[in-house]
């Protein structure tokens, strides 16, 4: 049997580090596991179980379409192949009202959640057209498809993100290679370090199931990684404790 090879950006997060584990912990599974960040990744790599199987790192920026080629070529070069490839790495916006945001605010949103997102396309379609097959996961966010006040950097470009999804999926079809994303609700993380906890506390009144932790959203990665999703490209799959459904 062949082993699966997945790489993961952003896997020093919350989120990263708990959909790394998942994934490790299935069987024939090896990792590239990438970050910006070294004390992450670290840590990360200190949260997997056990009985993982091959797991190899690299820093990355994913706004450097270089760096994130780098990625790709760690996982061709190590294991022969790239069968998945999860692009998570992503910023939140200063919180302020549009006319309050710098110019700033809004390039640092789109360099990283945007063109991250696309640098992670372009490098995993350049390996994965080959062998004409593939799976490619973006994060974006339920914020995508609704509107928080306060926040438009970073609602803007995840939907960016969603479209992007939809848009690739269409483009590389034909290759072989789905292409989905996962919209998450709120969930506590390092990203939300420096809010008010009242301003927290608004949010999850949002979420009918409350605020939820990156262990609730890994199933929705496990499953588009996987063979199980095989008919399912240019999706938009929400696991948003309910924020979406009033």
């Amino acid at each position: 049997m062949t082993r699966r090879v997945v790489a993961i950006t952003g896997a020093g997060g919350a989120l990263g580090a708990a959909i790394s584990a998942r994934l490790a912990a299935e069987p024939d599974t090896d990792l590239v596991l990438s970050d910006v960040s070294e004390p992450s990744l670290e840590a990360t790599l200190a949260g997997l179980p056990d009985a993982s199987g091959a797991v190899e790192t690299r820093l990355a920026d994913v706004g450097d379409i270089a760096q994130v080629e780098a990625v790709v070529a760690l996982a061709t070069e190590r294991f022969g192949r790239l069968d998945v490839l999860i692009s998570n790495a992503g910023v939140l916006s200063p919180n302020g009202r549009i006319h309050n945001l710098a110019t700033e605010d809004w390039e640092r949103a789109f360099r990283i959640n945007v063109l991250g997102a696309v640098n992670g396309i372009k490098a995993a379609v350049g390996a994965m057209r080959p062998q004409r097959s593939g799976s490619i996961v973006l994060t974006a966010s339920v914020s995508g498809m609704t509107a928080w006040s306060h926040a438009a950097p970073y609602c803007a470009t995840k939907a960016a993100v969603i479209q992007l999804a939809k848009v690739a999926a269409v483009e590389y079809a034909r290759d072989g290679i789905r292409v989905n994303c996962v919209c998450p609700g709120t969930f506590r993380s390092a990203i939300h370090e420096g809010l008010p906890e009242e301003a927290l506390d608004a949010i999850s009144s949002r979420h009918p199931l409350g605020l939820g932790s990156a262990e609730d959203l890994v199933g929705a990665y496990a499953y588009l990684a996987s063979d199980a999703s095989r008919w399912t490209t240019g999706s938009a799959l929400v696991v948003d404790g309910g924020y979406s459904a009033p």
